[in-house]
């Protein structure tokens, strides 16, 4: 503890407002950080100048335990304008575990995580005879906090009604323990929460699975965002080539699994932004959206102007994106762009930022691709070949890794910009060279954009798989720890057809602002230093806490982690510690919902065992079997500070 008076500690502890005592938990999956806001605040609290995370320690096997589940050893200090300060320590708490019966709003119950076909009706695991169930995930990530909902009114909240909305992005495997990945079609929930106006605390009274009939199905939702408007936008990762349908056994698997039919589900579906509307009643209604790009959609952000979304692609040779909406807060109908770097990226900090050019790749309405998926084939859009055919109509391509060689069919631009994204931005010059770039955030003060580039290899790297000289992404060596990217923003810029960009939130240089360290295997396995980043995953930015939530999905680190990096103090600081073998995802900030600050951290997957955990795997499997119905299930809860500091009777 900080000495204060009593004075300035009351004010501290309004600003946390007496968060309630919540044990350390078993199991993270969308954890919500509530540190606490006076509820009559509009912006700032009365004394907050600024907050800063302590880093706790990685867990080691001195501590199996603390290895096997969420840890959470860090402390949030207060500092007031009176210049004291006041540190609360943290805690985890969770709603429920994937495979939990949860309320259904409407006095019975559901299954957490549940799969369901094209007419909600569950889908069954019968891999085992005499152990039939209905399938749920191991793998919650994105979610959003949505603010609060005029008209709000769903039975069982006593205090005030807020909703969040989380999907599931996959399931590892059946339990007679056959890999599943991409198999299943995604589940989305709506989750309605009571919060307690007195204390912030948020608890589940209602889980709504959102039908997705009208979407044609989710395909593998990964990240996720709150858009300006209060919906969530939701992802489909990993799009299926509509060029390799037969050979696709994970497009064939989640057609049957689906449809009930392994030939029913078109590839063109898939790859898309699904977007969800909450209803007053804890409902949601879901629309999905087909001018934005099909790519392998990570976590996109829409900038403060409501109409500019800016994604990456979680691809090898993928690419920075742009979507410029022709109205705000609607995403039916924009202007697609991908960026053309410079060539002068380097993952020296210190070094000059590189310059970012922007492709115009094509204006459409979500009806009309839709209408075009519907309809199209993919040898009507372009032709293709995997090798030389030393016919000069064709241009080689990068693409996954490898070289395609296209050749557009006339009058299919639209076709190709839209449903063929990734191979029509390469032919258009675009930078087709990134390595997994995942989730993208927005400091708005200082109208900076950061990407998470999970990996530094391959195709970024001279000579690397899928790598190309004309990219304009070319390092000499790789750093498989990989970075954050920060891009900075304005307006009146020209894309590379001389037309204006209808966007004053237009990146137009980029640079590396924190990166991991690659290491030789430590004592416990690290390949990746412990101390930095590995493979940042999910970012999100509190615009009050000027922090920067890092979310790590590592093969590289045995245990993942949470990391808070301060912008301005540039303080990088561990506050919690994911299952071994699990990735953290699904991060938000939220700096305000009736007065009270969020942040949500998921993780997946809890014992996923790599080589990495060669020397952890034995010690640590049961007891993480023990924790997560025997690695079937994963958490959906918060991150809150420890009452045992903060009550106010105590103050």
């Amino acid at each position: 503890m900080f000495n204060t008076t009593n004075a300035s500690r009351r004010q501290a502890l309004k600003f946390l407002a007496s968060v309630p005592m919540l044990p350390l938990g078993a199991s993270a999956a969308s954890s919500l950080l509530a540190l606490g806001a006076a509820r009559d605040a509009a912006a700032a609290p009365v004394g907050f100048a600024s907050a800063t995370f302590s880093s706790m320690a990685a867990p080691s096997l001195s501590d199996p335990a603390a290895m096997a589940t969420t840890t959470v050893g860090s402390e949030l200090t207060v500092k007031l304008a009176d210049g004291s300060s006041q540190a609360f320590k943290l805690s985890y708490e969770p709603f429920f575990i994937t495979g939990d019966m949860v309320p259904d709003g409407k006095g019975g119950q559901i299954l957490a995580g549940g799969y369901y076909d094209i007419h909600n009706k569950p889908i069954i695991d019968t891999s085992v005879p005499g152990k039939e169930r209905q399938f749920f995930s191991d793998c919650p990530d994105g979610t959003s906090l949505l603010a609060p909902i005029a008209g709000a009114k769903v039975d069982g909240v006593k205090g005030d009604a807020v909703f969040a909305v989380v999907q599931f992005e996959y399931m590892s495997r059946d339990q007679k323990g056959d890999d599943t990945y991409g198999r299943m079609p995604s589940p989305i929930a709506v989750l309605t929460l009571d919060q307690d106006p007195a204390t912030g605390k948020l608890t589940l009274v209602k889980y709504h699975n959102v039908d997705t009939a009208q979407a044609h199905g989710l395909w593998i939702t990964c990240g996720a965002s709150l858009s300006p408007w209060n919906t969530h936008l939701s992802s489909e990762e990993y799009e299926p080539d509509a060029f390799a349908v037969s050979s696709n056994k994970q497009l064939l698997g989640f057609s049957k699994n689906l449809f009930g039919d392994e030939k029913a589900a078109n590839p063109y579906h898939y790859g898309h932004l699904p977007e969800v509307k909450v209803n007053a009643n804890g409902t949601g209604t879901l629309t999905k959206h087909y001018c934005i790009g099909r790519i392998s959609h990570e976590l996109v952000q829409v900038m403060p102007d409501q109409r500019t979304l800016l994604m990456g692609d979680d691809a090898t040779n993928g690419g920075l994106f742009m979507f410029v909406a022709d109205k705000e807060a609607d995403l039916s109908a924009g202007t697609l762009y991908v960026a053309k770097f410079a060539g002068k990226l380097s993952t020296n900090t210190a070094a000059s930022p590189d310059k970012i050019s922007w492709v115009k790749l094509g204006h459409a309405t979500s009806a009309e691709i839709e209408k075009l998926a519907d309809t199209v084939k993919p040898q009507d859009i372009m032709e293709i070949a995997k090798e030389d055919p030393k016919d000069a109509s064709f241009t080689k391509i990068a693409m996954s890794g490898g070289f395609h060689w296209v050749k557009l069919k006339p009058g299919m631009e639209k076709a190709a910009a839209f449903l063929e994204t990734h191979r029509y931005a390469a032919l258009m010059g675009g930078s087709l060279a990134f390595t997994k770039m995942e989730g993208t955030t927005v400091n708005a003060k200082d109208k900076v954009a950061y990407s998470a580039i999970s990996y530094i290899k391959d195709s970024m790297v001279k000579g690397g798989k899928g790598w190309y000289e004309t990219s304009g992404i070319g390092f000499e060596k790789p750093l498989e720890a990989g970075g954050i990217l920060a891009h900075a923003m304005a307006g009146g810029q020209k894309d590379s057809g001389g037309a204006a960009i209808a966007s004053d939130w237009v990146p137009f240089e980029s640079h590396f602002v924190l990166t991991g360290e690659d290491i030789a295997s430590d004592a416990l396995g690290n390949t990746a230093n412990p101390d930095k980043i590995g493979n940042p995953d999910n970012i999100k930015f509190s615009e009050r806490l000027r922090t920067l939530f890092i979310g790590e999905d590592s093969g590289m680190h045995v245990n993942n982690f949470l990391w808070a990096y301060n912008v301005d103090t540039k303080e990088l600081s561990r506050i919690m510690s994911v299952p071994a073998g699990a990735e953290s995802t699904g991060l938000h900030a939220i700096d305000e919902l009736n007065g009270w600050t969020y942040v949500m951290s998921n993780f997946q997957h809890p014992g996923d065992w790599e080589k990495i955990h060669s020397k952890v795997k034995d010690t640590l499997d049961p007891l993480v079997r023990a924790n997560y119905k025997d690695r079937f299930g994963a958490a959906v809860g918060y991150l809150t500070a420890d009452a045992t500091s903060i009550k106010l009777e105590k103050a």
